[in-house]
């Protein structure tokens, strides 16, 4: 396993460099263990899988987590907002970086992450093989 780390800046989308960062660096399974920042826009998703939560906020990212594969990402956010009041969900493209944010990946060389639909849940779920097992 190697670690990897990088700072999205200001103004950017928090998800989309996140996966920006994974193709030009051909990460194919990584999990995200760190995160340092804070956002001036959150969108975040539902785990229904339709509803959207959006505004306009300055916010400290509190908690990021979760797991990238080649066919996208699985990552929960939280954040706090002036008034101490913590949400989260499912990161969407749409959460905007306010001055910085601090992202430590672990990249899982080993392993490939695949994600396919389960009958149980109705969604794409992970599937992960250790590579040369």
């Amino acid at each position: 396993m190697q670690t990897e780390c990088f700072r999205v800046l200001p103004g950017q989308d928090l998800a989309e460099t996140i996966e920006d960062y994974c193709n030009q660096h051909h990460i194919q399974a990584a999990a995200i263990v760190a995160c340092a920042g804070c956002l001036s826009h959150v969108r975040f998703r539902m785990a229904d899988g339709e509803t959207i939560h959006e505004k306009q906020v300055d916010a400290e990212i509190v908690s990021l987590s979760g797991t990238i594969s080649e066919q996208g990402m699985h990552v929960h956010i939280s954040v706090c907002d002036q008034n101490l009041q913590t949400f989260g969900g499912h990161l969407t493209s749409g959460c905007l970086v306010h001055t910085t944010a601090e992202i430590v990946l672990l990249h899982l060389k080993e392993w490939r992450l695949t994600r396919s639909p389960d009958p149980l849940t109705g969604y794409d779920e992970l599937k992960a093989e250790r590579i040369g097992e």
